[in-house]
């Protein structure tokens, strides 16, 4: 896409900077000029440049002390070095040292065009697949989802089966849930995932504006609308769209969106011209849409037609049993990204992360163990490290067990470990961390109390 690149033309001849810059303004790429290399090299140091076209020879700094800076401050950015026929022979040694290319002058502009265009389309191939594999993990694509549990393996499944389909699919469950991330997965394991999924969310938009995001507006369609725009169907034609708290769109866009899945063509406001799009549509929302169209919030037509595939998304609260692998993936991310060395959380701070209900889900966890490896000054998590609120609450929630008087030490660790085998929903390796035992002695002791 042109119109998010930007040109950086360095050249102390003012005229052929300024010539340049217009000719590839033309053809709609924000341009720069410095008219010294001085001024070129502040421009490249404040960054957001993607590509440098730079004169090789200049009075006061020149293009291949640009070129070096511009590797250094801006790795992913491309330099054009422009040479006379004298120069030719540094100009190929600065493309051992990372110019992407050299142009004789004059310049040729088609040519310098045509090469520009090379490198936009180059650097998006690049982006695309650094953020393809930021978001894959070894499962599914996101760290953020992964589990064994039984929930959590039928989403994966439903998710394998769908991925390679063109079908409408509708994801429900609570805030935090992953609801954007399973979509995610769902677009970078299909047919359409080398180009970006769009993404809009409907709660976050003003109504009187919602369906210019939508479908786009012609220039003067309405007061403010000074220029033509795009809405997300069309930026998301040959890709996916995903439509989050769908639940909160005004019944007018409904009836609109409704059209649009039908016939698979949009209208841009002010204009009476269809176009047609080919988008596959994700939906989700945290709300009860069957009992919004009871109250007459939501159209049950277009319910029906986002509901071809169903994925219910559980809370954390639902699925214990993955919890350590959640919180063990996390502590690794943040260590990493915080530059600490933290190896273990004490059996005492995961009894209370166990003990809190969650309502905020996995996203409540993943920001609940960053600010902990954030705070803690030793290798080890503990209680002191747990956020206040989280603290307070769980304070606050009635304790297990509470053992009688009388009862023997055996009694007592036979239910303190079906107590503890309850809170973390079964799984025997998180129970034995909560215990302060290994997870041989707790199969020996289950084995001991028949609790197998």
């Amino acid at each position: 896409m042109t119109d998010h690149t930007v040109i950086l033309v360095v050249d102390d001849k003012k005229e052929h900077a300024t010539a340049t810059a217009e000719a590839l303004q033309k053809v709609g790429y924000k341009c720069i000029v410095a008219t010294s290399g001085s001024e070129g090299l502040k421009t490249i140091e404040a960054g957001e440049v993607d590509i440098v076209i730079t004169d090789l020879i200049m009075q006061d700094i020149d293009g291949l002390q640009l070129l070096k800076t511009t590797k250094e401050r801006l790795p992913e950015a491309e330099v054009v070095l422009i040479t006379g026929y004298g120069t030719v022979e540094t100009a190929v040694d600065a493309m051992q040292k990372g110019a992407a290319t050299y142009l004789l002058k004059p310049i040729n502009i088609n040519h310098l065009r045509a090469e520009i265009a090379k490198l936009v389309e180059k650097q998006g191939l690049v982006r695309n697949n650094k953020e393809l594999h930021k978001q894959l993990d070894e499962r599914f694509g996101l760290t953020c989802i992964i589990g064994n549990s039984p929930k959590m393996q039928k989403v994966f499944n439903v998710v394998k089966q769908i991925s390679g389909t063109t079908a409408t699919i509708l994801i429900t469950g609570e805030s935090g849930t992953g609801k954007e991330l399973i979509a995610k997965t769902i677009h970078n394991n299909s047919p359409r995932k080398n180009k970006p999924m769009v993404i809009l969310n409907s709660a976050a938009i003003p109504e009187n504006l919602l369906e210019s995001e939508l479908f786009g507006h012609e220039k003067g369609a309405f007061t403010g609308a000074l220029y033509q725009r795009k809405g997300k169907f069309e930026c998301a034609h040959h890709s996916t769209l995903f439509l989050d708290e769908v639940g909160d769109m005004p019944l007018s866009t409904q009836v609109k969106l409704l059209r649009v899945i039908e016939d698979g063509v949009i209208t841009r406001i002010g204009s009476n011209d269809p176009i047609e799009i080919d988008v596959r549509l994700i939906a989700a929302t945290n709300q009860d849409l069957e009992k919004l169209i009871k109250e007459g919030i939501f159209r049950e037509d277009l319910y029906f037609r986002l509901n071809v595939v169903s994925i219910k998304l559980p809370p954390l609260r639902e699925r214990l049993e993955d919890t350590t692998m959640i919180i063990d993936a996390f502590l690794r991310e943040f260590c990493q990204k915080h530059n600490k060395n933290i190896s273990c959380i004490s059996p005492e701070a995961r009894k209370i992360l166990y003990k809190y209900p969650w309502p905020g889900n996995v996203r409540e966890l993943k920001n609940c163990i960053e600010s902990m490896v954030v705070v803690s000054v030793k290798d080890t998590l503990d209680v002191e490290d747990i956020p206040d609120h989280i603290l307070q609450r769980s304070n606050e929630l009635p304790r297990s067990p509470s053992f009688m008087a009388g009862m023997t030490v055996e009694e007592a660790e036979r239910e303190l470990i079906k107590s503890t085998l309850a809170t973390v929903g079964g799984n025997r390796e998180e129970a034995a961390k909560m215990l302060g035992i290994g997870e041989r002695t707790l199969y020996r002791k289950l084995d001991r109390y028949g609790l197998k």
